[in-house]
């Protein structure tokens, strides 16, 4: 008798323990939950949602990079229509902030570019407009621009990337009053605005769109004073749209879907798109042809002691070129950071077209001006890819680390199944070639790699305007 109270009262004990680990975990799932929420949209649905949208082009193309504007805006005049557009709230997200140069180059013109944008916002507060920024905290320190900011009234919140994935925060973009927004290369770095070649696109009255974008600044800001990623996301921090139920609506007067993608996995809440499955949706939907122009190509997972090969896109292109036909270009930026092996994988994937008719994969470098104090000016930062289908613009270069532990953000955007027209797709197809042909860009040679930390050293900075016609002859390519 005794023994059978015992047993009995032992299964109580384990059924008990057991309902109140249950419980525990239900709490702490609740309140992942719960304390990662979406924040109010000002009363915008998918219902009320402006869809007739217009989209622009931005560049910055650094004087000594004679390529002509066409089809685009200046990046500096459209960050500044989206804050004289701006009446409620401004929201920024970028890795870095650094507007304020206070080396030599504030001396020239290119460090003052950065110093009028920060100006910009720092006049927010004046205008009675909310500016909130997220940034990836580095080295525990804030960036003095931040500072600034903060006592003007600006809202600074910080991810702590190294914690949370061991990665960096490389998202850059822009939202507007919740129905204007930014997205493409460029930092808040007044080199982005002057010496660096950068390219992104704004797109104004389309809230549906940036609703969704302004869902992701949302998640980042949340993610302050964080050590790890909640198991659940609110409902208010989930896609709106995804590859298969992306936006249909009007960009320029033409019938046009869209989405956002995320990276890394962590940071995708239900029905997000991860940026590498939005790249392969891209290549996979080509049919002509695919043009991509990259800071960096490089499918490897590097690590410590040794690297391995990652094929997700490598294998995408081949199956391209091979299986389809299509005509693939690849423009990628030459400087000194550029690895060893990135013109191994292109010559790699060139081989594919060799005794093979119908297949054709071009190559070339972008090689930007090396003046005689060691400044590099015009080192292509795109990060972009156009086909025949679809635009992709992201945050990421194409190296197998970025897309495993960075945080950053893509947006694609395809001419819908019954539109014959692209205009957005046709001006950044533009772009590209005029890229492409320019006399910075240096074409892939057989047995020879290229020596990106060597360029043509010319004695000073000149402007468009100083340009002489044996400078335009001699181009970079003239000591390659």
């Amino acid at each position: 008798m005794m023994l059978t109270d015992r047993l009995q009262s032992q299964q109580k004990c384990i059924v008990i323990f057991a309902l109140v680990c249950c419980f525990a975990v239900l709490v702490a799932l609740i309140f992942s939950a719960v304390d990662v929420l979406g924040e109010d949209e000002d009363g915008i649905n998918e219902e009320n949602c402006s869809r007739d949208c217009k989209a622009v082009l931005v560049q910055n193309i650094p004087d000594r990079i004679f390529i002509s504007h066409e089809d685009t805006m200046p990046l500096t005049t459209g960050l500044e229509s989206l804050l004289n557009r701006a009446r409620k709230s401004v929201e920024i997200v970028s890795p870095l902030w650094a507007l304020n140069s206070t080396d030599h180059w504030s001396h020239y013109t290119y460090g003052r570019q950065g110093q009028h944008l920060l100006k910009e916002l720092m006049d927010l507060k004046s205008k009675n407009v909310h500016l909130r920024v997220v940034y990836g905290l580095q080295n525990n320190t804030i960036a003095p621009e931040l500072k600034l900011l903060s006592k003007y009234g600006a809202e600074v919140h910080d991810v702590n990337m190294t914690a949370l994935t061991t990665g960096e925060l490389h998202s850059s973009f822009w939202v507007v009053d919740r129905k204007h927004m930014y997205i493409g290369s460029a930092d808040m770095d007044w080199r982005s605005l002057s010496t660096r070649k950068e390219l992104g696109v704004i797109i104004y009255d389309c809230s549906c769109l940036v609703l969704d974008l302004h869902r992701i600044f949302s998640l980042y800001k949340q993610l302050q004073y964080r050590d790890f990623v909640p198991a659940i996301w609110s409902k208010r921090l989930a896609a709106l749209y995804n590859k298969e139920k992306a936006l249909s609506f009007q960009l320029n007067g033409t019938n046009t879907t869209a989405f956002f993608s995320s990276s890394p996995d962590k940071f995708s809440p239900k029905d997000r798109n991860r940026d590498l499955q939005a790249i392969i949706h891209v290549i996979q939907e080509a049919r002509e042809f695919i043009y991509i122009s990259i800071t960096d190509y490089l499918p490897l997972i590097i690590q410590n002691s040794h690297n391995k090969y990652w094929s997700r896109i490598d294998e995408m292109l081949r199956e391209a070129l091979i299986l389809k036909h299509i005509e693939i270009r690849m423009l990628i930026s030459c400087r000194q950071q550029t690895h060893p092996l990135t013109s191994n994988f292109m010559w790699s994937l060139k081989s594919l077209c060799m005794e093979m008719s119908n297949c054709s994969m071009e190559v070339k470098f972008f090689i930007p001006w090396l003046l005689q104090d060691g400044s590099l000016i015009g080192t292509n930062h795109h990060r972009y890819m156009v086909t025949d289908k679809s635009v992709y613009i992201g945050n990421f270069d194409w190296v197998a680390n970025e897309f495993l532990v960075n945080a950053g953000t893509g947006l694609v955007i395809s001419k819908a199944k019954d539109e014959r027209s692209f205009s957005l797709g046709e001006q950044l197809k533009g772009v590209f070639e005029r890229d492409w042909q320019s006399t910075h860009s240096k074409t892939l040679q057989p047995s020879k790699i290229p020596t990106c930390s060597t360029n043509t050293v010319f004695p000073s900075p000149l402007l468009k305007s100083q340009k002489s016609q044996t400078e335009h002859e001699n181009g970079p390519n003239a000591s390659l």
